[in-house]
């Protein structure tokens, strides 16, 4: 029989893997909720705010060293009411309080977070990882808790409050979300040349460590190149992707990357994979072989979403959010190998493979090794004197020997809580693969992806943001209706259905009536919790691109397919509220840049196929469009389908003429005469890529 726990608190009733993590420790955690805030009303007692996430290292640690101790629980018990809350469950929570640390901290703020609120919810104090006890520079927990004790019990309690006051004030006071000029095109060429100078040439992406993967600026880069032919842009993209494939940062096993690395090579990463990073990177890897058609972008890509829908996915189509670093007690122990058991999996021809794959006996992490490729496959080829092709055949079968011995370890802890905007990330990617790739099965995948969605999250004529273990909770924000918009859009583009289309134009109109200042960019969130003590609107992307960012996105996609001025009206108001920021920093909004690339491209096509009786040419055109970079366009299948006739009214004069299956490629809203002859409509598409 198994040993009950000594203790459990109310974390216990919770579905998040991060906060059962925490459920039965001796701290007595409440989740975020009136019942907490009142109980802190009630008893006097400020707040212990801790923020983390399920696959967050130093979120285990602290959990083993502080929130297990007995001693450092009493005291929290005594003095705090004390609030865990799941960063990707509540990341308005999240940022809202990240914000705060980050003006009160002077090093940088990351996760665990620690905040102490007032009863009424406003911060004096942040912090991160704290040990149960001081050392080496560290406050640790139980000082910290006779600090708070002491001011909370004296005279310095009125000044603490006054003080926590301010900073909210402050911060509600420089909320913006209108702006009075649209930025100019030239913010376009700023941002790429700024990028330039930060950029790493010898190993990609930004200079110095520890080294994250910033798949947008990928994409930003490759539409730069597109558009303006700079050398520059495309150097840089393709040095980063061959290195972050090279480096041990992706799982040359199973396919996925980890978080970022903790050095500049790429090489050691940290170990938990997430499926917002898999989304946006696989999205560079398929949009840099449409523009070079060179095979490894394709290879990276395919491995790395049949990584998410082998690994990632559950049974009825929704996507997991993440896989732990740690497993049996030691961060990488999955991913990691010794010289000898390399050895016994590989046998005799074992040699190749440990050169190739920098294995050695001393290892590279930790007397292990991180499988890694200092050479590129053809480097080794010709250094070894062998045929690059029966290498690349040789590797692949014993890589995949060695990934069924690994899938018998002991797996890293798998976050299966559904989460709407990330699969909203994945969706888009999978169905923008299906066609570029010519693979159905990521277009299925894609599909049941978003009706799980739509069966288990959206509720009311609402999207939720959270689902698991058959409870869907939590309001969705910005980010969440954003995300799902933009997967919608390419599933209708896909020729997946009309209903997708529908689906995106009502989750739009909710945006617009719920979300959107007046005049101005969009607020995170709908402004019903009356627990969040500030509303925000946020611009600068993160991990993930900013919400407003992706919005604009989702309204020139829609100003384009349906020709509605409010959607054009909508994302002018975004790119107006964007553009002090740009003035000062565009790298740091660099989702925003490319959509100015979109919003300035005189060339952004809307391109309607009226299909004829037996839907002819249509798996070879749809071949044309996807397989060539072709950055802004959009895409509307005109079958005679009546729903969408309704939608887009002005298809129903762009039909098969001459019951041949006819393309219509319009500028601005500017049409060139129609293509009804496959030759024709090749040549005009190929232009388009050109």
């Amino acid at each position: 029989m198994s040993e009950q726990p000594l203790y459990s608190n109310r974390l216990v009733h919770q579905k998040s893997p991060y906060l059962l993590q925490h459920s039965h420790n001796p701290v007595d955690w409440y989740p975020w909720g009136q019942e907490a805030f009142d109980i802190a009303k009630e008893q006097d007692k400020p707040i212990f705010l801790s923020i983390g996430y399920a696959t967050c290292h130093w979120c285990h640690v602290m959990e083993r060293e502080s929130f297990e101790n007995m001693e450092v629980a009493q005291l929290m018990n005594q003095a705090f009411i004390n609030i865990k809350v799941d960063r990707e469950e509540l990341p308005d929570v999240d940022s809202l309080y990240m914000e705060f640390a980050q003006s009160m901290m002077a090093g940088a703020a990351g996760w665990p977070l620690t905040v102490i609120l007032t009863p009424e919810l406003q911060p004096f104090f942040a912090a991160t990882y704290l040990p149960p006890y001081s050392s080496h520079g560290l406050m640790g927990l139980t000082d910290l808790v006779a600090r708070i004790e002491e001011l909370w019990t004296s005279d310095e309690r009125e000044k603490v409050i006054s003080q926590a006051g301010k900073i909210v004030e402050i911060f509600a006071e420089s909320v913006h979300t209108v702006g009075e000029e649209l930025p100019n095109d030239s913010q376009v060429m700023t941002a790429a040349e700024l990028i330039f100078k930060m950029a790493d040439p010898r190993y990609g992406g930004i200079k110095g460590a520890p080294k994250f993967p910033i798949g947008y600026q990928y994409s930003f880069m490759l539409r730069n190149y597109a558009m303006t032919k700079d050398s520059r842009s495309l150097f840089l993209v393709e040095k980063t992707l061959d290195m972050l494939h090279r480096g041990g940062i992706f799982d040359h096993l199973g396919g996925g990357f980890s978080r970022y690395s903790v050095d500049e090579k790429w090489l050691v990463p940290h170990f938990e994979k997430m499926l917002y990073d898999n989304a946006i990177l696989s999205q560079a890897y398929m949009e840099a072989w449409q523009l070079t058609k060179k095979p490894l972008y394709k290879q990276v890509c395919q491995e790395v979403l049949n990584y998410v829908i082998r690994d990632m996915t559950h049974p009825q189509g929704g996507f997991f959010s993440a896989e732990d670093a740690d497993s049996e007690g030691h961060e990488g122990f999955f991913y990691t190998w010794t010289y000898d058991e390399i050895l016994k999996v590989l046998g005799s021809k074992a040699e190749l493979f440990c050169q190739f794959y920098d294995i050695t006996p001393s290892g590279n992490f930790e007397g292990r090794n991180i499988l890694n490729t200092p050479l590129s496959l053809q480097e080794f080829a010709d250094h070894q004197r062998l045929d690059a092709e029966q290498l690349d055949k040789q590797f692949s079968e014993q890589r995949k020997k060695m990934w069924e011995v690994r899938e018998k370890r002991i797996h890293p802890l798998k976050d299966d809580k559904v989460l709407s905007s990330w699969n909203g990330l994945i969706i888009y990617t999978l169905a923008e693969a299906a066609n570029a790739l010519e693979y159905g099965p990521y277009l299925t995948a894609a599909i049941k992806g978003a009706n799980f969605i739509k069966n288990n999250l959206w509720q009311d004529e609402k999207l939720l943001r959270r689902w698991r273990d058959g409870q869907p909770m939590f309001a969705g924000g910005l980010d969440e209706y954003a995300f799902m918009i933009r997967a919608c859009i390419s599933l209708f583009e896909s020729n997946a259905g009309t209903e997708w289309l529908q689906w995106a134009l009502e989750m739009a109109e909710i945006l617009k009536n719920n979300y959107k200042s007046e005049g101005g960019a969009f607020y995170q969130t709908d402004g019903t919790d009356k627990n969040l003590i500030l509303r925000k609107c946020q611009f600068a992307d993160g991990a993930e691109p900013s919400g407003n960012a992706i919005h604009c996105e989702n309204l020139l996609r829609l100003y384009q397919i349906t020709g509605r001025e409010q959607y054009m009206n909508q994302a002018e108001d975004i790119l107006r509220a964007v553009g002090e920021y740009l003035d000062s920093y565009p790298p740091g909004y660099c989702y925003h840049v490319m959509n100015l690339q979109r919003y300035y491209d005189r060339k952004a096509s809307s391109l309607v196929i009226a299909l004829n009786s037996n839907r002819q040419n249509e798996v070879e055109l749809k071949h044309l469009i996807y397989s060539n970079f072709i950055a802004h366009k959009s895409i509307v299948w005109q079958s005679q389908d009546v729903d969408l006739e309704e939608l887009i009214p002005s298809i129903k004069e762009q039909e098969a003429r001459q019951d041949k299956t006819t393309l219509y490629i319009c500028h601005n809203g500017v049409c060139q005469s129609p293509f009804n002859t496959l030759q024709s409509s090749q040549s005009a598409i190929e232009k388009l890529a050109s």
